[in-house]
């Protein structure tokens, strides 16, 4: 399979002295929608991702610093984050939400497991000790979800860690408790709609059963990933669950657009974590064929990836890409470029 060669030139663009900006207009960051920590904590998590393994992307290793001071700046004193911040620098909320919590905490996780040196290990470290005592009081599935896939990660850095083990275990059993009070029959799911982001649900449940053992974990990581698969791919082309109108249990089908980067991110995440966990091969096919979404492999035959800055588009809508390469799009797909470029080279 043949990738693009690595280019963090939007990237670069879209972040300043203070930390990532979080939409843009076509290729020019906009700077009076400011800045918000789910997409500073994926760039962090991009930022890790391009420098494991001893790479040190030049680009990365310059850049991870911002995101995690941002990261750091927008915790609060009771370990919780701020989300949003404007280009004034002013934060217009005591907290964010608990989803914004998970994705932080997740992104901490994977620098704590594998961040480029010592220091930055060391103030990630920090940062979720103070996010600790926050997590078990998450109610909302994908707060825990992002939480368990960040805290799992924290466990094995530091293993044994009985306690936070317990925490996994627990937040594992948050999620089977929400999956057995929606799943039916011809519904195998965690809430009674499919959203956004879904396949951060299965992973987070492979991430708890590497750690923990717990096969009911396994088994329904697999079991839903299998009913999400039925919605979402279409002789073998993905065709994520869009966002104008989602798809509601009882629907015979769901919105087709407009189709989100970070719902494909998710599905590459979730196959990387099933391949090891497995080494069952048709999660290698899987990941290739979701990856592909972002270069045409998709309802439109049309790419989203910009080869010329390295940017993505913000969605596919019927009439056609959204042409603005906002944060989280970009994202996305370098997210998925890296950890696909990890599993072609662990397989081989």
């Amino acid at each position: 399979m043949h990738l693009p060669e690595v280019n963090l030139t939007h990237v670069d663009r879209l972040t300043d002295s203070t930390g990532m900006i979080q939409h843009a207009v076509y290729g020019l960051p906009n700077r009076r929608e400011g800045y918000c920590i789910d997409d500073n904590a994926r760039a962090l998590l991009l930022a890790v991702l391009a420098c494991r393994n001893n790479k040190h992307n030049e680009t990365a290793l310059r850049l991870l610093p911002v995101y995690l001071g941002f990261v750091h700046y927008m915790q609060t004193e009771n370990g919780l984050f701020r989300n949003f911040m404007l280009y004034n620098k002013v934060c217009p909320e005591e907290h964010g939400s608990e989803d914004s919590f998970g994705r932080t905490v997740m992104a901490l996780g994977y620098l704590v497991k594998e961040g480029p040196t010592r220091p930055y290990i060391k103030i990630g470290e920090e940062i979720f000790m103070r996010a600790y005592p926050q997590i078990s009081s998450l109610t909302s599935l994908r707060g825990i979800a992002n939480a368990l896939i960040g805290l799992s990660l924290f466990v094995q850095f530091n293993y044994p860690d009985d306690l936070k083990r317990e925490q996994v275990a627990a937040l594992a059993d948050k999620m089977m408790n929400m999956y057995a009070a929606n799943c039916t029959p011809d519904w195998q799911w965690f809430e009674p709609i499919l959203t956004y982001d879904n396949a951060i649900m299965p992973l987070a449940l492979l991430h708890a059963y590497e750690l923990t053992g717990n096969e009911a974990c396994l088994s329904v990581a697999l079991e839903s990933m299998h009913f999400l698969e039925s919605k979402v791919f279409h002789e073998g082309i993905l065709r994520p669950v869009g966002n104008k109108g989602w798809w509601e249990k009882g629907q015979k089908q769901g919105a087709r657009f407009d189709q989100q980067g970070i719902d494909v991110m998710a599905m590459v995440l979730y196959y990387e974590q099933a391949w090891k966990v497995t080494r069952d091969e048709q999660y290698l096919t899987r990941l290739y064929q979701c990856f592909q979404w972002f270069h045409g492999a998709n309802d439109l035959e049309m790419a989203l990836y910009d080869p010329e800055n390295g940017g993505c588009a913000d969605g596919l809508q019927a009439e056609g890409i959204n042409q603005n390469q906002g944060a989280e799009s970009t994202l996305a797909y370098w997210i998925s470029h890296l950890t696909t470029e990890a599993i072609i080279s662990a397989s081989k």
